[in-house]
């Protein structure tokens, strides 16, 4: 499953440079499937919806920080545990109910990624 990160978070910024994916991103900023991703134009994700790699995509929070559930792989292909909750001073990084997925599929959505 994808983490989110929960209203607790103290917009402290840790977690942001620790995704290897570049999930996440600050309050109320846009975001691109292309950043910090091989991803570039036009593509069609892992379950084959078509979307421009390119274009700003809006925020998921104008609050606190964020994650994008599409490019967070729970750092699986890179890390042993999630880097955003290890260095989160509130532990407020954690598991997204709402986003389950497998070992399989989020080592899926990072090959796809960064063209592996």
């Amino acid at each position: 499953m994808a983490i989110i990160i929960t209203d607790e978070c103290i917009n402290c910024g840790a977690c942001e440079p620790e995704c290897p994916n570049n999930a996440i991103y600050e309050a109320a900023v846009d975001w691109r499937y292309a950043d910090g991703t091989n991803l570039s134009g036009p593509i069609v994700n892992i379950d084959g919806q078509a979307f421009d790699a390119d274009e700003a995509q809006e925020p998921v929070s104008d609050e606190v920080y964020f994650i994008v559930p599409d490019k967070c792989t729970e750092c699986k292909g890179f890390h042993e545990e999630p880097q955003c909750a290890a260095v989160c001073p509130v532990d407020c990084c954690v598991p997204d109910d709402d986003h389950v997925e497998s070992e399989e599929r989020l080592l899926k959505k990072k090959a796809f990624m960064h063209g592996e």
